[in-house]
């Protein structure tokens, strides 16, 4: 469209409002599909283990974590798509990716001989689904008057957020059946007893893993179709996007990028034999700086003249101090939110799933499966799907109150809720009977979404009140795809102290940090002379 004026009170209401719906509500199903595929990893990964995958713990942790990484990483070049690729193209191509990861993911489970490189490689293509985040929510925000940022983006976050418990509902049910017959492949016996949101289901069951993977082609395809006819690009936002297929072009080649960056950043990352492991062990903090430093590097390296001058353009947003307080506080929220999404499940089936004895003779804990353990299958969707629901709600309410006072408030709460959840954690990681603390870390992790959830949108609309037009967009998508680290931060951080015995370590860490950002804040928008009042 070449006109295109969302503050015009007139033309809102006549055409605006209408494209701009339309554009929204294709979106939402998009970003929900590409969250899905993102995270299914955290779901995937126990079920592996219940049918006998011949992986450890950690190697299970690390699948989930490579797909963290990746996605987030692939959020960096996604932030800048709309204005050098338009809205249409960028939306339309990176949900269509999604099939290629997808598909993989089927095949790969179909064998249990499969290689633990065709997983990690996997994962890695699965942070497409993750990277969309950035180019939706920077495409969304164009579309939008200012006075409706917070609601607009709040939906298109919270509806697509819901992703998560998508993959964390439908994965486990569609396991169950042989739903793509002789297509879909053989049924793999059950190792270890699992579960699907309405009960147990006994080992030995035939389970059909790789529909874990091959479901969400039954979304995509028409998903693509809808978007193709039913997207617009923005010629007041993106004038110089040339033609569908250079604009396409450019889309595969900034992925390409960031996506070998991700892959040589996680060699050095991974022990023998999937990596080096140079940055094993608390070497894993530098690998989120690494790779989107060299990511950056490498976007600039090969983009042509123009989409080069437009990336400087775009690169300004990182001379505004304000760029770095948000990404602080995005990661507050949304690396919260995603990061204990792929953490959780695996949390629960080591933690609860596994009795804890101390042997005195051999000064060590003893862990052997707990018989009286809840299922991760049955109950990690809960705090997900919670913060998700109330992500909209987070919206509407700073929109009415301000967004850095609502940021505050559930700071507060995230602070205190991780605090009191790594002691939970301790106690049931040295407990024979954990499941006894099962309900406590439960409603204390609903907590923790629902307070995760509220300030993804407050942290949305104070991105909308600070920042103008033209920086908007690529701040949502910058903030986003740092925040999204801790989609990597969280399962790595939490699978290092689970090994090391002190789980609750994991959340006084992320407590500490909660507590820092209260101050930043404080001081960059709530104190008396701060820089911007918000409110």
């Amino acid at each position: 469209m070449a006109d295109w004026r969302p503050e015009d009170e007139t033309f809102w209401a006549r055409e605006g409002k209408r494209v701009a719906n339309r554009n929204l509500w294709i979106s939402i199903p998009s970003l929900l599909c590409g969250f899905a595929v993102w995270l299914m990893w955290g779901i995937i990964t126990v079920q592996m283990a219940n049918a006998g995958f011949p992986f450890t713990p950690d190697q299970l942790f690390s699948i989930a974590a490579i797909s963290g990484l990746s996605g987030a990483t692939l959020r960096i070049p996604a932030s800048f798509f709309i204005r050098i690729c338009g809205g249409r193209n960028t939306v339309w191509l990176t949900t269509a990716l999604l099939m290629i990861p997808a598909l993989g993911t089927g095949i790969a489970l179909q064998d249990k001989a499969t290689p633990l490189w065709v997983f990690q490689l996997m994962a890695l293509l699965s942070g497409i689904g993750g990277g969309n985040f950035a180019c939706s929510m920077a495409n969304i925000s164009t579309f939008f008057p200012k006075r409706l940022q917070g609601t607009a983006l709040g939906l298109n976050a919270g509806l697509g957020n819901f992703g998560v418990t998508t993959s964390q509902l439908l994965i486990p049910a569609v396991m169950t059946l042989g739903l793509f017959g002789a297509l879909g492949g053989d049924a793999l016996p059950l190792t270890k007893d699992s579960a699907t949101l309405i009960g147990k289901i006994a080992a030995g069951t035939p389970t059909w893993v790789q529909n874990a993977g091959f479901v969400w082609l039954l979304l995509l395809v028409p998903l693509a179709v809808v978007g193709w006819f039913g997207l617009n690009n923005l010629k007041t936002v993106s004038p110089n996007i040339g033609s569908t297929g250079a604009a396409m072009g450019k889309v595969l080649t900034l992925y390409g990028v960031a996506l070998v960056v991700s892959g040589i950043g996680l060699y050095l990352y991974l022990p023998a034999p999937s990596g080096l492991g140079l940055l094993s062990g608390n070497g894993m903090w530098a690998v989120p700086p690494l790779v989107t430093i060299g990511t950056l590097f490498g976007m600039k390296a090969v983009a042509t003249s123009d989409v080069k001058a437009n990336l400087d353009k775009q690169f300004a947003i990182f001379r505004n101090k304000h760029t770095w307080s948000m990404t602080a506080l995005y990661l507050v929220t949304f690396g919260s939110f995603i990061g204990f999404s792929m953490a959780v499940p695996l949390s629960i089936t080591v933690i609860f799933g596994n009795t804890h004895v101390f042997d005195p003779a051999t000064n060590a804990w003893v862990h052997a499966k707990n018989p009286n353990g809840p299922s991760a299958l049955m109950y990690a969707w809960i705090g997900p799907f919670v913060g998700a629901l109330i992500r909209p709600v987070g919206g509407w309410i700073s929109d009415k109150l301000g967004g850095s006072i609502v940021t505050q408030v559930i700071s507060f709460v995230l602070v205190v809720a991780s605090a009191v959840t790594g002691y939970v954690m301790h106690l049931a990681y040295q407990s024979a009977t954990p499941e006894q603390y099962f309900m406590v870390f439960m409603l204390l992790f609903i907590l923790l979404f629902a307070a995760s959830g509220i300030g993804n949108g407050s942290t949305f609309r104070t991105v909308g009140f600070v920042f103008d037009q033209d920086q908007r967009g690529p701040v949502l998508g910058w903030t986003s795809a740092i925040g999204g680290y801790g989609s990597f931060i969280a399962p790595v951080v939490i699978g290092q102290q689970i090994k090391a015995g002190t789980p609750e370590n994991a959340m006084y860490g992320f407590a500490v940090f909660y507590a820092l950002c209260v101050l930043i804040n404080w001081w960059f928008y709530l104190r008396k002379n701060a820089y911007i009042r918000n409110p």
